[in-house]
């Protein structure tokens, strides 16, 4: 995730469904298989939208929106983002607390280094950057009486640097196509259908996964639809979408238990 994601995540009610790869890890079938070569000085947006099962049986959607624009720097890219608004059709009093703690965010310039072939993802000056998000958070929290917010912060400050890191990078990572280690290679995995289309210099890659999930204190199947669109002609990853499914008893049918869809797009 981006910054502001990944402190998302941490509020979220249930734990994301895929762990996130180290920062630095590839994709061999995603690298060699997409060049890549981002539009340079171009405005984009990014929209990253997560919609769970809350408490009370319902979806909850939380959508965070950024800024976007690729620079050359030395052999690499350096991305340049900003965190432009949080979209949220729950009601307040479900988000208040993951509202309060992002609001903060809104507006803060975070730039990741890229090198020439897109194999990795590296902050700008991470630890600077994680001590303003902290304080911030303290201090949103102080002003708000919330004393789960500094204590979130406190936690936040507590985490590894290579695990906080991992966290602000996982949304980027998802957008450059061989960094992403989760776009599968051609062959099948096990227990993984795998299709692959080609139109122009757009390939679609879809996947279906089977697993299990505990949902009220009883292990039911779960199905996980997987579908990237990436453009061959940059290698960034113009739309994903992961949604999970309990299938329902005997198989009649399936229930959505989470989605999240990345998109990418000009900017307005």
């Amino acid at each position: 995730m981006m910054l502001a994601g990944a402190l998302g995540a941490l509020l979220l009610l249930t734990p994301p469904s895929q762990a996130v790869p180290a920062p630095g890890d590839a994709s061999p079938a995603a690298a060699a298989q997409v060049r890549f070569a981002p539009p340079i000085g171009v405005p984009l947006r990014y929209r990253v939208t997560t919609r769970r099962i809350g408490r009370d049986g319902k979806l909850i959607d939380f959508a965070l929106v950024y800024a976007l624009e690729w620079q050359r720097t030395g052999r690499g890219y350096r991305l340049d983002t900003v965190l432009q608004r949080i979209d949220s059709g729950a009601e307040p009093g479900v988000t208040r607390m993951l509202t309060m703690m992002l609001a903060p965010l809104v507006g803060e310039e975070i730039a990741y280094l890229v090198p020439a072939d897109g194999s990795r993802i590296d902050l700008v000056d991470p630890g600077q950057l994680w001590d303003r998000v902290t304080a911030r958070m303290e201090k949103a929290g102080g002003e708000a009486d919330r004393p789960e917010a500094r204590q979130l912060a406190q936690l936040i400050a507590a985490l590894p640097a290579g695990e906080r890191d991992r966290l602000a990078t996982a949304d980027i990572r998802a957008l450059i196509a061989p960094a992403n280690d989760a776009i599968p290679a051609a062959k099948a995995l096990y227990d993984v259908d795998i299709s692959i289309r080609h139109d122009g210099a757009r390939r679609t890659i879809a996947t279906v996964e089977r697993d299990s999930a505990p949902i009220a204190g009883k292990a039911q199947p779960l199905e996980i639809d997987n579908l990237w669109t990436v453009d061959t002609d940059t290698g960034l990853v113009m739309r994903e979408r992961r949604q999970s499914w309990i299938v329902e008893s005997g198989g009649e049918g399936r229930r959505l238990i989470e989605e999240r869809v990345r998109a990418l797009e000009p900017a307005p």
